[in-house]
Formats: C-alpha cells, sequence, structure tokens
C-alpha cells in the first residue's frame, strides 16, 4: 500500500472525515457509472453510490488490504446494487399522456421503462479506467444505451459477474470474492450471462458502427436531422433512419420497430402543426437534444431528451425521456419566446 494511502486510511479511521473523501473520491465517477449499468437508472445509481459510501465509511475498520481499495469499493457498491435489484420496486410504467397526440400501435411493449440516460458531462474520467486484461467491451460500447438495456434484462447475478468481468475486465477469483461464491459459480454465471446478452443485443438495430463522436460524418447527419425535426420533413426524416430504426420513450412502454412504423409515429407527433426546436446535448455517449415544443405566442416549452443511435451515416435508435431529466443535461425548462418571422 502506498505511504499516502496508508496515512490517509489512518486517518480516515480515526473518524477524519476529509481524509475518506481524499480515499474514495478518485473512484466516485466510475462507482457512478458502475451503478448505473447495474441498474440503468441514474437517480437509483446515484442512491445506491451513496449507500455504498456510507457502508464503506461505517465498515472501513473491516478493510484489511489484501485487495486494492477499488476493489474493495466495487465489491460494496455490487453487493448494494444487488440489493436493489432484489428488494427495489423498480419505477413503473406509465400510460401514454400526451393531450393531442394518439400515438399508433405499438409494435412491442418494452421491458426496462425504469431506463434514463447518463449525461456525458458525468462521464469525464469515469470511463477512462485502468480495465482488467480480460475486458471484451470498449468503455464507450459497454455505456451505449443498447448496451445498458440489454443488461436490464439479465438476472441480476449474472449482471453483476458480466459487467466485473467483461467490462471491467476483473478476474474471475476476485469477483468470486466479491460476490462471496467460488470461481465455478461464477464462470458458469458468466457463461449464461452472456448467452442471455447476446441473445437480447441480436435485434439492436445498425449493424455499422457509429461516426465518431465530433467527426464531420456525425456533424453531417445530426444537421440533416435537427434540419428535418425542426421542419416537421416526415419524409426527411425517415430518409435518415436504417429500415430496422427502432423507437422507445421509457417509462412509457411503447416501442416501434422498422422505418414504416417509427414513420408512422413521426406523422402522428408532427400532426395538428406541431413543431420543436432542438438543443443539442450528448448522453451514454450519443448524440443527445433537448426538445422543445412551439406553442402559440412564440413560448417554447422543454418536453423531453431525444438521445440518438446511430449506424454509419444513419439513424438507428431514437430514445425519448422525459423532461425531468433537464437538469441532468444542464436544459432550461423552456426557451425564450421565438422571435415573430418576418
Amino acid at each position: 500500500m502506498k505511504p499516502l494511502v496508508s496515512d490517509l486510511l489512518t486517518r480516515a479511521r480515526g473518524g477524519d472525515g476529509d481524509a475518506f473523501r481524499a480515499l474514495t473520491e478518485p473512484h466516485r465517477r466510475e462507482l457512478l457509472v458502475h451503478c448505473y449499468r447495474m441498474l440503468g437508472s441514474l437517480q437509483d445509481a446515484e442512491d445506491a453510490l451513496q449507500d455504498s459510501l456510507l457502508a464503506a465509511w461505517q465498515g472501513l475498520d473491516g478493510f484489511q488490504g489484501r485487495a486494492s481499495l477499488r476493489t474493495w469499493l466495487y465489491r460494496i457498491a455490487t453487493n448494494r446494487c444487488l440489493n436493489a435489484l432484489r428488494s427495489q420496486a423498480r419505477r413503473p410504467a406509465q400510460e401514454w399522456n400526451t393531450p393531442g397526440l394518439n400515438p399508433p400501435e405499438p409494435s412491442r411493449m418494452g421491458e426496462a421503462v425504469w431506463l434514463e440516460p447518463f449525461p456525458d458531462a458525468l462521464l469525464a474520467g469515469a470511463i477512462d479506467v485502468p480495465l482488467g486484461p480480460e475486458a471484451r467491451y470498449e468503455q464507450t460500447e459497454s455505456i451505449s444505451l443498447a448496451f445498458v438495456t440489454a443488461l436490464q434484462l439479465l438476472p441480476p447475478r449474472q449482471l453483476a459477474v458480466l459487467v466485473l468481468r467483461d467490462v471491467l475486465g476483473f478476474r474471475a477469483s476476485e469477483v468470486a470474492g466479491m460476490l462471496d461464491t467460488t470461481v465455478e459459480s461464477v464462470t458458469s454465471a458468466l457463461k449464461r450471462a452472456r448467452a442471455g446478452l447476446q441473445r437480447h443485443r441480436a435485434a439492436d438495430p445498425g449493424d455499422e458502427p457509429p461516426p465518431a463522436a465530433g467527426s464531420p460524418a456525425e456533424e453531417e447527419i445530426l444537421a440533416r436531422f435537427v434540419r428535418a425535426y425542426q421542419a416537421a420533413d416526415v419524409d426527411g426524416l425517415v430518409a435518415l433512419f436504417t429500415d430496422d430504426v427502432f423507437m422507445s420513450m421509457p417509462p412509457v412502454p411503447f416501442e416501434y420497430l422498422g422505418v414504416d412504423a417509427v414513420g408512422r409515429f413521426c406523422t402522428e407527433l408532427f400532426g395538428g402543426g406541431r413543431a420543436f426546436d432542438l438543443v443539442p446535448s450528448r448522453a451514454n455517449g450519443q448524440p443527445a437534444f433537448g426538445l422543445y415544443l412551439r406553442a402559440a405566442g412564440g413560448e417554447r416549452y422543454g418536453i423531453g431528451v431525444i438521445v440518438l443511435g446511430l449506424s454509419g451515416g444513419r439513424v438507428s435508435a431514437l430514445s425519448r425521456f422525459e423532461a425531468s431529466t433537464y437538469p441532468w443535461f444542464g436544459l432550461p425548462p423552456s426557451l425564450p419566446a421565438a422571435m415573430p418571422a418576418r
């Protein structure tokens, strides 16, 4: 153990809160991302992280230094998330409640209705963490909405093992220690988790990698999307969609699969003269926008956040979330009234 860490640990065990914060702060954001991957909800992840840090503070005398402090904190956070998954009533599905908008019949009903977006502003320094040699996924892929959604459909124990082994690269023996089980049990759970993840991700839209964030290719497709959306140009939007484009809107369970189904939804969305302005943001390593409905008199009211999945040069997924997420993205609840057209 490094001398500085040993000194901080001694002081923290003596009740020095500043020393404890100095020990844990370097790991705080990556632990938040870990809790988010397991729970799929930023609110639940923040609660689990606070619970984990409190447990670490209260149980600091139990840290013997046989594993690193980081590993010990992951053990606590993982088990707090497992407790939440086993006992917590997840956010229930909501009925469609947008007045004046009658959505077409959904293609299917989604399961992970508690899913929430994760602002990219909170990812800074959180996914550039040292991974074990057995990690199988890029950190950007493993925070994407499609990946996190698929994780939510796994049984809790399998979910934990897959994230610890394949996303973070902990050794099987380390994971067994974290979960108080055997290496054989970890290996078996990982095998089942991989099969389940592959099954859930088999229907993921898009088979081409997205353009790099901030690249000219990404900027070009986003500019086309904004122009079409703000002009209520359904044909222009449909031209950007992949054939297997997918649309979801947690906590409403409606999901639409395929360009025809999503196109029908867009036709209804822009019906009655509805028009929107978009404010750019990013979530889960993906482009996102705050949506603002243009109302009479020029007022523009926030109605939600939409996160895009890109495949090559086209839009393969649209995930719409509630306006209650605006504070996470620094988005205002409304925009100043638009100037009337001359």
